[in-house]
């Protein structure tokens, strides 16, 4: 009887496994995305109901029910109130509690750390200093995109307390690994360092690299998971875990060279601490400003249009009115593009998730390299709410922070209209010159009216 429930266990553990693959895959488009996310979602439904049919789960499944329930309902609202702005906050919140569950576990376990053999006390070790890391990190990066934190270096020879720390967290982990009782106290002063070191790393990351290394305790949460599924023998874990890993890690390594950044220089060389922002940067003496009729008179007359969403656009919720003005210039024989950076938004997919929300269709979304070279056939470049991504510093000022960074070159279009709020400087702080340039008219206003704005002038000129 126990090896018959052992096989079906393990049979509905492989056919999770199977849904999380084929999830994932389906989420590699913004097309196939919301089924992919609902068949990963059966696949964890899956995992759990044969969770609770092992036969080393016999007490507490009311608990384990109740637990679920607060979780799931607390997530649930969380997630309806959430404005789509504030993904990559959620992002971050949900990513550490993952990295925290996978601590949580690993200290429940290593607590038994004789009935393990020494490659399960290793991995355990290695698991919940991933987890704590991912767990501490992720809730200050939160706490930073939330407002909550400022950032900035708060301590100074950061370097020298990583290494200290660092040494310390691994003198006890390797204790811990090769000690067949693990004292509390040694436990406590282990996750306790490993916290803090979380907290020591996310604290110097500039703004403007958050999203890579929010990106980064993604992928480490999802590792810390597979760790302690091996040592719990949960082969869901195990795979949830490595694809998550896997997935953020490539994810990572994408998002470091769309900044043309390695990710040393993010986690090391304090990018944007060392050129701290102050009132004394370059301020705009002059920019062409256009109204919105004859903006929109421009584009109504062009015969290639490139629109390039930022995050202004999503915090303003114009992308329904952007819709409508696509709408409204492909009825006049305009031909309407957007053009989206890897780092447009405050994570990757931002704007591409927010672009779809409002219908915009798939196949008129191109990214940084299919555009470029294309730049200088377009008569009219739309930027509405971008700085960093369309930033002339990042190719000419060696003094920036962007520096290196590859930007979209909408300088070579015959024209540009920047939609602007005020004299905001961009996810990491910089003036654009972009908005002196003798190409670029500005428009000043929130970009949801001043949207409005064109399509009302669009629609009086029938």
């Amino acid at each position: 009887m126990i090896n018959s429930t052992s096989f079906v266990i393990n049979l509905a553990y492989f056919f999770s496994a199977a849904l999380f693959i084929y999830g994932l895959r389906r989420m590699s488009s913004p097309i196939s995305a919301r089924t992919g996310i609902w068949i990963a979602a059966i696949g964890m439904l899956l995992a759990v109901a044969a969770s609770f049919s092992h036969p080393n789960i016999t007490d507490n499944h009311w608990l384990i029910v109740f637990a679920m329930l607060i979780g799931g309902g607390l997530s649930y609202v969380h997630a309806k109130r959430a404005a789509i702005t504030d993904m990559p906050q959620m992002i971050a919140l949900y990513n550490g509690l993952g990295g925290g569950a996978a601590a949580t576990i690993a200290a429940v376990e290593m607590l038994r750390a004789a009935e393990y053999g020494a490659s399960e006390r290793i991995l355990g070790v290695v698991g919940a200093l991933i987890g704590c890391i991912a767990f501490s990190g992720s809730i200050l990066a939160f706490a930073k995109l939330s407002g909550w934190a400022k950032f900035g270096n708060w301590f100074s020879n950061r370097q020298t307390a990583y290494v200290a720390m660092m040494a310390l967290v691994l003198m006890l982990g390797f204790i811990l690994a090769f000690s067949n009782t693990a004292h509390p106290i040694l436990l406590l002063m282990f996750f306790s360092l490993a916290l803090l070191f979380g907290i020591f790393m996310t604290s110097p990351i500039a703004a403007a690299d958050m999203p890579v290394l929010i990106s980064l305790y993604n992928a480490a949460a999802g590792l810390a998971v597979a760790f302690e599924g091996y040592v719990l023998g949960n082969p869901a874990m195990m795979v949830a875990g490595t694809l998550v890993c896997a997935a953020g890690a490539v994810l990572t390594r994408l998002m470091a060279k769309a900044v043309n950044r390695r990710l040393s220089e993010i986690l090391y060389s304090g990018f944007g601490i060392a050129h701290e922002i102050s009132e004394a940067t370059t301020q705009y003496n002059h920019v062409n400003e256009v109204d919105a009729a004859d903006a929109a008179v421009s584009m109504a007359f062009a015969e290639q249009v490139l629109i390039v969403p930022g995050y202004g656009m999503a915090v303003a919720q114009a992308q329904h009115k952007v819709q409508e003005l696509t709408q409204l210039l492909e009825e006049r024989g305009v031909s309407v593009q957007f053009a989206i950076h890897p780092v447009a938004g405050r994570m990757p997919g931002h704007m591409n998730v927010v672009l779809a929300e409002a219908g915009v269709a798939y196949e008129k979304i191109l990214d940084l390299a299919e555009i470029n070279s294309e730049m200088s056939k377009i008569d009219v470049a739309l930027v509405i709410g971008a700085n960093d991504i369309v930033n002339l510093s990042a190719r000419t000022d060696e003094k920036s922070p962007l520096h290196g960074m590859p930007i979209l070159d909408v300088d070579e279009a015959h024209s540009v209209i920047v939609l602007k709020r005020g004299d905001g400087k961009g996810y990491a702080g910089m003036d654009n010159p972009l908005l002196q340039h003798g190409k670029t008219r500005v428009h000043f206003g929130d970009a949801r009216e001043s949207v409005q704005k064109m399509i009302t002038a669009l629609k009086a000129l029938d």
